[in-house]
């Protein structure tokens, strides 16, 4: 039977159970299923919405099935006014997760994919850039309506199996030149974040794309959402970041989530007077190697089809987006997605 919660409803043993779900699904969890991220999004940059959360449990009480909802409403046009009603992840979508979603035990898809297409015959589904294999969860009358890469590098051969012999010897050249300047690396795992590292490494980044004359929305906006974050972070799970610094002075930072034998790069921020000597490749080769030599087996670079992932030796993942178009609504999301396309 299921169970309906508003976020404020859930007691601490039941998001404990929805985190060791998460946990049990290997390749079909992620951290943006957690309750982490979630209900971190839920408070802060979801406005503490209309949602619900579904929960089916087994015989023993275990956590099987988490779906959190939220009603939004989607613009038709970026230049217009007009929005349509639909249900979504909480969490997911652009600005918001990658693979995102639900999480679901495989003995329980059937009830799932069932309750949902009982939902999709009263309202219309939206699910944003989530993973591909949330798509045999969903009801019949889903259309996937767009694909996101998500480059991915396979750690399990080493740092040093990843891309080109030429690759590896510049990274290695990076590193001398940056160790003759005074430049060190220091990984800072989940849970040990002192104070103001945060906003140190949201500067960083602001100095970085104002530099290539490019906007970004990882700002003081977002701040709350990742203040959240950092206060749930336990050990081994949760924010972590890979620092480079000189004479005590943090002069770069990448920010991203470690989760299972993953680490998924959300940001990068540095210092542009550092560029001539490639801090920026060095950090992320940095973190690259201190994944691997925490036996994590995948770092995941989340969207987008930047070159230089692809020099560390990643390969393309696709999330997908799927619309369970219903009525008014649903006719004019779907209208709008095929002229997109």
């Amino acid at each position: 039977m299921v169970e309906r919660y508003t976020p404020d409803q859930l007691t601490p043993e039941l998001v404990d159970g929805w985190r060791e779900l998460v946990a049990e699904l290997g390749e079909r969890g992620s951290w943006f299923l957690t309750p982490d991220w979630v209900l971190s999004w839920w408070e802060t940059l979801g406005g503490r919405g209309p949602a619900e959360i579904a929960v089916w449990r087994g015989e023993d009480g275990a956590v099987q099935a988490v779906l959190p909802l939220i009603r939004t409403r989607l613009r038709l046009h970026p230049r217009l006014p007009f929005t349509v009603g639909c249900r979504t992840p909480l969490g997911a979508g652009p600005g918001a997760a990658d693979h995102g979603g639900f999480a679901v035990a495989p003995g329980r898809a059937a009830e799932v994919r069932a309750w949902l297409t009982e939902l999709a015959g009263r309202e219309t589904l939206w699910f944003p850039d989530v993973d591909p294999l949330l798509g045999e969860l969903l009801p019949a009358a889903r259309r996937e309506v767009s694909r996101q890469s998500c480059p991915r590098a396979d750690l399990t051969g080493g740092a040093e199996a990843l891309g080109s012999r030429q690759f590896r010897a510049d990274l290695r050249r990076y590193g001398r030149k940056l160790a003759a300047a005074g430049v060190t690396f220091r990984w800072v795992p989940p849970g040990e974040a002192p104070p103001g590292l945060l906003d140190t490494v949201v500067r960083l980044h602001r100095l970085r794309r104002d530099a290539l004359g490019r906007g970004t929305t990882f700002d003081h906006r977002r701040l709350p959402l990742h203040t959240r974050l950092l206060e749930r972070a336990r050990p081994g799970a949760g924010p972590a970041f890979l620092l480079a610094e000189h004479e005590g002075e943090v002069i770069g930072g990448l920010y991203g989530f470690l989760w299972g034998d993953t680490f998924a790069y959300y940001q990068i921020g540095w210092d542009p007077a550092w560029a001539p000597l490639r801090l920026g490749t060095a950090i992320i080769a940095e973190t690259v190697r201190a994944c691997a030599e925490r036996q994590l087996t995948t770092f995941d670079f989340l969207r987008g089809t930047e070159p230089y992932k692809y020099r560390f030796g990643a390969a393309d993942r696709a999330d997908l987006s799927w619309l369970v178009p219903h009525g008014l609504s649903g006719a004019l999301l779907g209208l709008k997605h095929r002229l997109k396309g």
